[in-house]
């Protein structure tokens, strides 16, 4: 049902010879936050293509149930790091009979038709396309943050030698 975005980074042999240098604790942090930082663009990408399907008149919208969340499964299972992007509430449907909530910030369960569509509808992918369009963004966004996040560890690692 769901297509997969797959991709491979290249081009880090400076950052894979200067996390071997470093413990565990320490890629871990630093991993974390920069993986973080370039997660936050494709969260703010696929708000902005809910904003276009939003409708204003309602109080539902899809933009604002979008979220960024530490995936701890993953990273307990193989001690990788990752987020997960999605959008908040799920496919919470209203019972029979009961019209869905106009309130803020209520579930916005229609979000899944507008990404994978029906067999009546074309779909109109927010999500998927977020980070599909912007890949190279991301990936040099973490590369970046990481090789600072690494070096500000190997400074702090090497003052605290000198005094200690």
């Amino acid at each position: 049902m769901a297509d997969g975005v797959e991709f491979s980074i290249t081009g880090t042999d400076d950052l894979v010879g200067k996390l071997r240098e470093l413990s565990f604790d320490v890629r871990r942090k630093g991993g974390r936050t920069a993986l973080r930082k370039a997660v936050s663009i494709v969260v703010s990408k696929a708000k902005d293509g809910a904003r276009r399907i939003d409708d204003p008149d309602t109080g539902r919208s899809i933009a604002d149930n979008i979220a960024m969340r530490w995936n701890g499964k993953l990273f307990k299972s193989t001690g990788d790091l990752g987020f997960r992007v999605g959008v908040l509430h799920g496919a919470v449907l209203p019972k029979k009979g009961q019209h869905p909530s106009l309130q803020a910030n209520a579930p916005t369960p229609h979000w899944r038709l507008w990404e994978f569509g029906t067999s009546k509808m074309r779909a109109d992918p927010f999500m998927r396309s977020a980070l599909a369009d912007s890949i190279s963004l991301v990936t040099d966004t973490f590369v970046n943050e990481y090789e600072r996040a690494i070096d500000r560890a190997i400074r702090s690692a090497a003052k605290a030698a000198r005094s200690g």
